[in-house]
């Protein structure tokens, strides 16, 4: 579990990157839902928390490629491949990040 931000200083409609390897962004909807997924689009290196946020996707601020935030899929070309989500939670006020396994190691 990775301390991210206190909930009130990551607004609404905005993301915030943290330094993991990967780096992961993490979305504060809107709605005022929370997501997480890896920051680095599948399309091409680019950083999604750089990107456009509407709803619950994620626009990346390269080629255009979208993502659900909720699942990873890409909404259309060109990314094909999805990319990791992550749990978040918080805790008295604070946004905790719950890192994802790797693909193929023990979590």
């Amino acid at each position: 579990m990775i301390p991210v931000c206190h909930l009130e200083d990551l607004p609404k409609g905005e993301s915030f990157r943290v330094e993991t390897i990967p780096p992961v962004a993490v979305f504060h909807t809107d709605d005022g839902d929370l997501y997480a997924i890896d920051d680095t689009c599948t399309h091409q290196d680019a950083s999604l928390s750089e990107g456009w946020l509407e709803g619950c996707l994620v626009e990346c601020p390269l080629h255009a490629a979208s993502f659900d935030l909720r699942t990873g899929v890409p909404t259309c070309l060109p990314a094909r491949r999805p990319v990791r989500t992550h749990r978040v939670t918080v805790d008295d006020g604070v946004i905790h990040l719950h890192l994802a396994a790797e693909e193929g190691t023990a979590a």
